[in-house]
């Protein structure tokens, strides 16, 4: 079995987070960038199936720009067997449409059996690309699985709903997307820093996947506005003087909050 894992470099939570004013784009040089930790947890996942079984593959992808090699490689590092850099400068600011179909040409070239992501990231936070790929490459999907057990021809698990919990199965090929249900990312070792250093890692530029970043001329989204965040204003202080309670239903009702 061939799994594709998506990692993703994300600028550190416990760091600063910025946008640049000019372009609207996070700006990776406010802080420390690291591998999304759910992302490895999707890569534990499909890293302990072939703990299990010999013989799968598995295989990480991104699409990042360069800098992000060292990030890949500590995927490599943790277990993966091989890795796949899609990196091009057109792909500077591309929003979620444009981001799917490049993923999805670069899935479709390995010809995996599976593709395993994250729910959601900690940078976009869009939550659409798992059910995004799967559109692209007409797979089943399996979306915010909180177990997953692999088969020869399906994947099951299941998934957290207001309900309880929800039982699913889906036949291969499929995309799954997981939650900070599974289990951590194993911890790289020594070793396995050493050998990251020589696995493959192929970089693939758009002309390599055939993939128009602007197809007809027209953009897929755009950006109007950007501004920094005001800093946060005083609250309002209720003494009560016997008429706190009409001040505070006062102020809820100013605000739209009742």
């Amino acid at each position: 079995m061939k799994i594709f894992v998506l990692v993703k470099e994300v600028p550190d939570t416990y760091g600063d987070r910025k946008l640049d004013l000019v372009t609207g784009l996070a700006d990776r040089g406010a802080g420390e960038v690291v591998l999304d930790e759910i992302t490895e947890r999707a890569l534990e996942v499909a890293l302990s199936h072939a703990d299990a079984h010999p013989g799968t593959e598995v295989v990480v992808l991104s699409m990042a720009p360069e800098s992000a090699t060292a990030s890949i490689r500590r995927a490599l590092a943790i277990g993966a067997g091989s890795a796949v850099h899609v990196s091009d400068e057109a792909l500077r600011g591309a929003d979620l449409g444009l981001t799917a179909a490049v993923l999805a040409a670069a899935i479709r070239r390995g010809e995996p059996d599976l593709v395993i992501t994250g729910n959601l990231s900690t940078d976009g936070s869009g939550g659409m690309m798992p059910a995004m790929l799967a559109e692209h490459l007409g797979f089943a999907l399996a979306s915010a699985m909180s177990s997953v057990t692999i088969g020869e021809t399906e994947v099951a698990g299941s998934r957290v709903t207001d309900f309880g919990s929800q039982r699913v199965t889906v036949p291969l090929p499929a995309v799954v997307s997981i939650t900070e249900a599974l289990p951590d990312a194993r911890f790289p070792n020594f070793k396995g820093i050493m050998a990251a250093k020589k696995k493959p890692l192929e970089v693939l530029s758009l002309s390599d996947l055939g993939v128009d970043v602007d197809p007809g001329g027209v953009p897929q989204s755009i950006l109007t506005a950007v501004s920094e965040k005001p800093p946060r204003a005083a609250g309002v202080k209720i003494t009560d003087e016997g008429d706190a309670a009409g001040q505070l239903v006062e102020f809820l009702a100013q605000n739209r909050l009742v």
